[in-house]
């Protein structure tokens, strides 16, 4: 391990990323391997359970480096939110939220800062509706576990999960404390997303047959980083050879294609390309005697996944987050009567005299009464001014916002601890398939048949 690997991780976070690498190849308690049942359920199903209906909402923010204060600056945004306790295992990270929300005139949250346990602490405390966990990904589980086994609902950063296992645990802890464990896919709130979900819903694609999605993100200069996500990020690509990260561009087609509502991802195959972009910006950028030149990764530059519904309907999954190439979630969904893609947002029906996309337009350009002013989803409409301070793009606010009423109204989650498995799993499937020389892998029933509800497309 290099050295400022060594700074970053402690040593229990070691074994869990030795374990939980061998974990992801094996079948576990997955209830994938040639058609298993699921487990048996710990608890009723937390499918359309709504919140507890509340005037303020109290949040704990567990992570105050990276994503934790781009949450909290949202929420000071948001009426009826009182942030009352942060987390982080470095003091200075927390007291920085802590002076950030006083100076927003709130009163200072506690900080728990005693060490990589401290967050056991903050969920005990017994007063907290729901709990932010922004951390790295191998306490993503652990951590939201603490938070529902306190009384909390949990809000967990992407990916939930890293194994089958662990998606199993958020699933049996979901339904046993009666808790949501809701995965911040802040994608799935996206402009384009939504209005593609609406041109969905609104049946102006037809019925839909196949989606393309991706996460294609040049991030080579942040995994070589010494702070921040960097360290503990690259290690991932040390042991994995699979889709590391596929909750972004999956969170979207997912609601395209209603999975959990009507129809589920039924199987997987997936493969890799050649491991070249990472070693070879390496030997480019760092010095000669740089400990992290000793390095050998096993994630290829490029996995490419094909799941399969249970309604037949078929999705091309992609992850590269270490060549050159211009940033893309795809993000394309098509039917029998036309399709939209993105990058830019565009749209072909059926019928239209120019056989060519349409382009879609968010701001500037756009046709009064066109599809953008039909379709544009009304969270969008309302919120278009503040989103713009939010991060992302603004999906981040209208997602935090979105989550906060679906609190203080006494609503169900737009996305449940079903969905945050079945998104995350993914990773762990690419991984068993590419390791078994690209065979399809059954992919696990998280809701225990109560996906074949009634269908919202």
């Amino acid at each position: 391990m290099t050295d400022d690997a060594r700074r970053s991780l402690s040593r229990r976070e070691v074994l869990k990323t030795a374990t939980g690498a061998a974990a992801a190849l094996s079948l576990g308690r997955s209830g994938s391997a040639q058609g298993t049942a699921p487990p048996p359920a710990r608890g009723a199903t937390m499918m359309g359970v709504p919140f507890e209906k509340r005037a303020v909402v109290r949040v704990g923010v567990i992570g105050c480096g990276s994503r934790g204060p781009g949450h909290v600056g949202d929420l000071l945004g948001i009426e009826g939110v009182e942030i009352k306790a942060v987390c982080d295992v470095r003091p200075e990270r927390a007291a920085s939220v802590q002076d950030r929300v006083e100076k927003a005139g709130r009163p200072r949250p506690e900080s728990y800062a005693k060490g990589e346990r401290d967050f056991e602490a903050l969920c005990r405390r017994g007063d907290l509706d729901l709990v932010y966990v922004a951390t790295p990904w191998r306490w993503h589980v652990p951590m939201a576990l603490a938070a529902m086994a306190g009384g909390a609902h949990a809000a967990v950063e992407v990916p939930a999960a890293v194994t089958l296992d662990e998606c199993w645990q958020l699933v049996d802890a979901s339904e046993r404390t009666r808790r949501h464990c809701v995965m911040l896919e802040n994608c799935n709130y996206g402009w384009s997303e939504m209005l593609a979900l609406n041109l969905v819903r609104a049946g102006m694609l037809g019925e839909i047959n196949h989606a393309e999605c991706a996460y294609i993100h040049d991030l080579r200069t942040l995994l070589f980083d010494r702070e921040h996500v960097g360290p503990w990020r690259r290690l991932e690509h040390l042991k994995r050879d699979g889709n590391l990260y596929p909750t972004h561009g999956l969170g979207p087609v997912a609601w395209y294609l209603g999975i959990h509502r009507g129809d589920r991802f039924e199987r997987l195959v997936s493969m890799s390309s050649p491991s070249l972009g990472l070693q070879g910006y390496r030997d480019r950028t760092l010095a000669a005697d740089d400990s992290r030149r000793q390095e050998t990764y096993a994630c290829g530059d490029m996995n490419t996944s094909l799941l399969r519904t249970a309604r037949g309907r078929t999705v091309v999954l992609q992850h590269d987050v270490v060549s050159p190439r211009p940033y893309t979630r795809i993000n394309m969904v098509s039917g029998t009567k036309g399709a939209f893609a993105d990058y830019p947002a565009r749209v072909f029906l059926d019928g239209q005299e120019e056989h060519a996309w349409q382009e879609l337009r968010q701001k500037e350009g756009r046709a009064p009464g066109g599809i953008e002013d039909r379709f544009e989803d009304p969270l969008w409409k309302r919120l278009a001014g503040p989103a713009e301070q939010g991060g992302h793009g603004g999906m981040d606010y209208v997602m935090n916002w979105r989550l906060v009423e679906c609190l203080r109204e006494g609503l169900p989650p737009d996305m449940d601890v079903y969905d945050a498995a079945a998104w995350s799993a993914p990773a762990a499937l690419s991984e068993q398939s590419v390791a078994g020389g690209n065979v399809p892998v059954e992919f696990p029933d998280f809701t225990r048949g109560r996906w074949k509800g009634p269908t919202i497309l």
